[in-house]
């Protein structure tokens, strides 16, 4: 994979089709590269494993080195401490390599979340080249370990209001950790350095919305062969230098609040989900974009159902998503012209992954849809787990790794040796 203008931008290293190493994979858009992934389940099959998870959290699986890391909350911080940790489990047989609690609190009590949400939501992001992984818990701080699971720093010192809770995942862009603190008041985005953890930027949203809280997940592209910071949030998406954090554009969309879905470009569109209360997708084009771009860099809308919580998928041709309410949608790229909305049945927060001209969809039930990636709606396949997920798979060679309530799950053939 080259890294090219109009793409999202690559690792120095790109992680083999064996690594999935943040939220939406190696290339941050719920696309593999993986080769021989299952189609029909059986969890008796050689190989798999199903493993338990201690404590609660919805992080969704990142795969490298060997390890799924994850992400998991145990107490509840009023009669018994919080406890946050990161667990690295072994790909091989599920076990738990090594678990490194982090952030320590004092008992107290702690904001509301929703039930939908839980103390441990975001994403591990690995960084392969440097040996290294962040764990990020909104509100309650980030930290950086080693892939052996020794603390490397921690920042405690970001506090905002949160409201339902924790969400989006952290991005690096070069040696800058990006994400967004978007609060009950004062929403801002930041940036930190990398290696120490010590703020770098911070940037206000400036928003005239509303509600002011999201939970989206940076994603960084070329563009006009510079690096820009995508980031929606409440009432609009804007791009912000990685350098300095200054606001490159923006686009409006209103009174959009509570963005969960991570924004994909393809084609040279931005792809982006707009919130509640009524959702929309829009297509934007970042190519000469400055300022206040909204009566300019819209390309069309959809919002017979769009997503408020799943990100969205592409190819290059066509864009595939699945509404909250479980309705699946495809339409052209370029135009925005719905080709088929077909219902899948269930609720959906997790994001779906396009992989070897499918695309896998799970629902908030733990029922698994294998669908072909085509303007024709055809089913291929259909699966239960018999457990309830929020979470996103990953998708890697030989597997797909999914974490439900209580355990991690691996479903593919033996590992290689």
């Amino acid at each position: 994979m080259r890294c090219l203008a109009l793409i999202p931008v690559c690792a120095a290293a790109v992680a083999a089709s064996q690594d999935w190493p943040e939220f939406r994979g190696t290339g941050r858009q719920g696309v593999s590269q993986a080769t021989n992934v299952p189609i029909s389940w059986s969890a008796a099959a050689p190989g798999n494993w199903i493993a338990e998870v201690p404590g609660a959290g919805w992080s969704s699986p990142s795969v490298s080195s060997g390890h799924i890391f994850l992400t998991t909350a145990l107490g509840d911080g009023e009669k018994e401490p919080l406890r946050l940790e990161v667990l690295a489990h072994r790909t091989a047989d599920g076990a738990i390599a090594w678990r490194t609690p982090v952030l320590p609190r004092e008992p107290g009590k702690l904001p509301s979340i929703h039930d939908k949400n839980g103390q441990a939501s975001p994403t591990v992001l690995v960084d392969a080249t440097h040996r290294r992984l962040f764990a990020h818990f909104g509100h309650l701080g980030t930290a950086a370990l080693d892939l052996d699971g020794r603390i490397l720093w921690q920042q405690p010192d970001l506090g905002y209001v949160p409201v339902h809770g924790n969400g989006g995942s952290p991005a690096l862009v070069g040696d800058t950790l990006v994400f967004s603190c978007d609060g009950g008041r004062d929403p801002f985005v930041v940036g930190l350095d990398a290696g120490t953890g010590k703020v770098r930027w911070k940037t206000p949203r400036n928003t005239h919305a509303k509600r002011t809280f999201s939970f989206c997940t940076p994603l960084a592209v070329e563009v006009g062969g510079k690096t820009q910071v995508v980031l929606p949030g409440s009432g609009f998406v804007a791009a912000y230098s990685p350098d300095d954090g200054s606001e490159l554009w923006r686009v409006r969309y209103g009174e959009g609040y509570s963005v969960v879905p991570r924004p994909v470009f393809s084609g040279g569109l931005l792809l982006i989900g707009t919130g509640y209360d009524a959702a929309t997708l829009i297509a934007v084009r970042p190519e000469g974009a400055r300022g206040d771009a909204t009566d300019s860099a819209i390309a069309w809308k959809i919002a017979k159902g769009a997503p408020n919580t799943p990100s969205v998928v592409a190819d290059g041709t066509h864009v595939f998503f699945v509404s909250d309410a479980g309705i699946a949608s495809c339409a052209e790229l370029a135009t925005g012209k719905v080709l088929w909305n077909e219902r899948l049945g269930g609720g959906f927060s997790a994001s779906p992954v396009l992989f070897e001209g499918r695309i896998l969809f799970v629902n908030e039930e733990g029922v698994a849809t294998v669908v072909k990636a085509s303007p024709t709606f055809e089913v291929v396949a259909r699966h239960e787990l018999g457990e309830r997920t929020l979470s996103s798979p990953a998708v890697v060679d030989n597997a797909v790794y999914l974490r439900t309530a209580g355990h991690l799950r691996r479903i593919g053939a033996v590992p290689p040796r």
